[in-house]
């Protein structure tokens, strides 16, 4: 079986007189699928914070190391990939798939837009599935639950929350989402998670401007933490070296890459 559909589980209609997450990333990625208002909150926010840029980069390259790790060094070949955004290259699926082509992939967003593309993200390899979700990171014990109808749950599965739990104001909140979809996986599973700070010591000062300014005039609304907030969605699991580090730096290859103010890392259910 190559591909799966989940329906439409009521996303919220498509409003392009806001900007969105997901079509200002897109923006800065150097995507087409964006609107004007994205486009022009996007430069604004880079105008205040030009490392922002680099940190949708150094994002999306840490997705794919830590694919390829995981599918190559750990064996894992079930992904369940939440908070999606818009398909770039190298999806989840496409890098996983490359190296094991029986992988199954799992991708969980309520983004209009992304539902739009959801087909793009249903490619599959003959050998694998991919299935895509509408569901919102706020109810995780419904995204276990449907996952369930594409992953096997008694076998090891990657949790990818990339750029997700910051869209979550409440860190008590944000970690109990964690915590209850850590606790649906099996042992040997992972979390791979990546969150924007505010720490001065990788240069995120600027971030508290940017997001200010970004809470007034885009959505969702969002939120920078430090490094223990950040470490703590880890409580209970064993990091991959080289632990809680930007995620530019994050099994960087060659010369190590300058530190943007992002947090990466990859961890495993013991």
């Amino acid at each position: 079986m190559s591909e799966s559909r989940t329906p439409p589980g009521g996303s919220p209609r498509l409003n392009t007189g806001v900007a969105h997450n997901a079509r200002v990333w897109n923006y800065w990625v150097g995507g087409k699928d964006n609107y004007e208002v994205d486009q022009q909150v996007g430069e604004h926010v880079a105008g205040v914070f030009p490392v922002i840029r680099d940190v949708a980069r150094a994002d999306r390259e840490f997705l794919g190391r830590a694919v390829r790790h995981l599918t190559t060094e750990r064996g894992v070949r079930q992904f369940l990939d939440v908070g999606t955004g818009l398909p770039t290259v190298d999806n989840t699926h496409e890098i996983a798939q490359r190296i094991a082509p029986e992988s199954r992939i799992v991708y969980v967003d309520n983004d209009p837009i992304v539902l739009v593309h959801a087909r793009t993200l249903l490619t599959s390899t003959r050998e694998g599935v991919t299935d895509y979700i509408d569901a919102d990171v706020h109810d995780p014990d419904a995204i276990v639950e449907r996952a369930s109808a594409t992953l096997d749950f008694g076998r090891p599965i990657a949790v990818m929350m990339l750029g997700i739990l910051n869209f979550v104001l409440d860190t008590g909140e944000a970690r109990d989402i964690v915590r209850r979809v850590m606790d649906a996986v099996p042992s040997g599973s992972f979390l791979v998670l990546t969150h924007p700070t505010f720490d001065a010591d990788l240069g995120g000062e600027g971030n508290l401007a940017a997001m200010e300014f970004w809470n007034a005039n885009a959505t969702p609304p969002i939120t920078a933490r430090g490094r223990a907030e950040v470490a703590a969605f880890f409580e209970g699991l064993e990091l991959v070296e080289p632990g809680l580090v930007p995620c530019s730096q994050w099994h960087a290859e060659g010369d190590l890459p300058a530190a943007v103010p992002q947090f990466g890392a990859v961890a495993v259910k013991p």
